[in-house]
């Protein structure tokens, strides 16, 4: 595809900042590589609450629906803690990947060599480090209904959550887990809680099923909270992890901190595909870090490789994906790292000067091929 149209959504705290940097980088692509963004930006989360009265408003839902893709920074911060839950930063996020139906949401946890020795975890479990959770994302106990807190006729307060998964919810998501790890190192492990929770039995139940269409594929199912405790023991055990959504968020962050920091991992949430098209949204791991808004501390490197992700599955741009992904590589072996990942006693650099660095390293690879 050499012609695009993205909705950058930059959001609270350091996402503005993020995404500034980002921007540079399409300009780069635009200017090196012959790809025409048509690019539209707006706010979500708590910057549309204050602008909007809502976290997203039915104008920017409307043109999420019609772009080829959705960057994003990332959303919330303590000024809005106090905001009825409907409005809160979060929900606007959660309705855009509902409304879009990104079921499907793909968070990589890599670990470059450069960066083992700032995992928490000694270097050699984490060196070459290369899963992929495949976590669902418009179901389950964050959507279930009933849900809320209630007084009971005899005076008891309680707090109730509901967890609801459909067969179709499951088996398109743990089929796109063995289509992904196909491509890669062919083993899935499915994720739940068959022992305790009847959406774990029935979530075993499909995935076993599916898994029978893909016999070069090897399935494995574990519980969560073993999955949990393998991931800071033997990781590298670890190809394709396809979870529910709570089960994914957590799980998910936990093997972030693998790769030394969260400012390093991107992610994707994909639709499903109509008409030859599909709805996709790309954003950073990492919180808003409202700590560290504005002072050119944050690492923009996990919004830039989200956008690598971007090149990849919804602009068919595998080379140009390739080329980002190996300039961020180069740069981190350079030692250019910002404050979360630089190395004790090493200068760290500010968020802009890494998106220099990078444009810098962008060049010297477009020139030597």
């Amino acid at each position: 595809m050499n012609k695009a149209s993205i909705l950058l959504l930059p959001g609270d705290g350091i996402g503005p900042e993020v995404i500034n940097e980002l921007v540079k980088v399409m300009d780069w692509f635009s200017s090196n590589r012959g790809i025409e963004f048509d690019i539209s930006k707006d706010d979500l989360g708590g910057a549309a609450y204050d602008r909007y009265g809502t976290p997203l408003s039915d104008d920017t839902l409307a043109v999420a629906k019609e772009v080829d893709a959705i960057v994003m920074g990332s959303v919330g911060g303590p000024q809005w803690d106090n905001v009825e839950r409907h409005l809160r930063p979060e929900a606007g996020l959660l309705t855009l990947r509902k409304e879009l139906d990104l079921f499907a949401n793909l968070r990589p946890a890599t670990c470059m060599p450069a960066l083992a020795a700032a995992s928490s975890l000694k270097q050699d479990l984490v060196s070459g480090l290369d899963i992929l959770i495949l976590r669902e994302l418009t179901a389950g106990v964050y959507f279930g209904e009933p849900r809320g807190i209630e007084t009971m006729p005899d005076g008891r307060r309680r707090a109730l959550d509901t967890q609801v998964y459909f067969e179709s919810e499951i088996e398109r998501l743990v089929r796109v887990g063995f289509e992904l790890a196909a491509k890669r190192n062919k083993k899935v492990h499915s994720v739940e809680k068959a022992n305790v929770m009847e959406t774990g039995v029935f979530w075993r139940q499909i995935a076993t099923r599916v898994g029978k269409e893909y016999p070069d594929i090897t399935l494995e199912h574990m519980y969560a909270d073993n999955c949990a405790m393998q991931l800071v023991r033997q990781p590298k055990q670890f190809d394709v992890i396809a979870t529910d959504n709570l089960f994914g968020d957590i799980l998910s962050d936990c093997a972030a901190m693998l790769t030394g920091s969260l400012g390093m991992l991107p992610s994707a949430s994909l639709g499903a595909e109509v008409n030859g098209k599909r709805s996709a949204l790309y954003e950073p791991v990492h919180g808003s870090a409202p700590d560290i808004a504005g002072q050119g501390k944050a690492n923009p490197l996990a919004t830039i490789l989200s956008f690598a992700m971007c090149l990849r599955f919804s602009l068919n741009r595998n080379q140009d994906a390739d080329l980002l992904e190996s300039a961020v590589d180069n740069i981190l072996a350079n030692n250019i790292r910002t404050i979360d990942i630089a190395a004790t006693g090493a200068d760290p650099v500010s968020t802009s000067a890494m998106g220099a660095a990078l444009i810098d390293e962008l060049n010297s690879l477009s020139q030597a091929s």
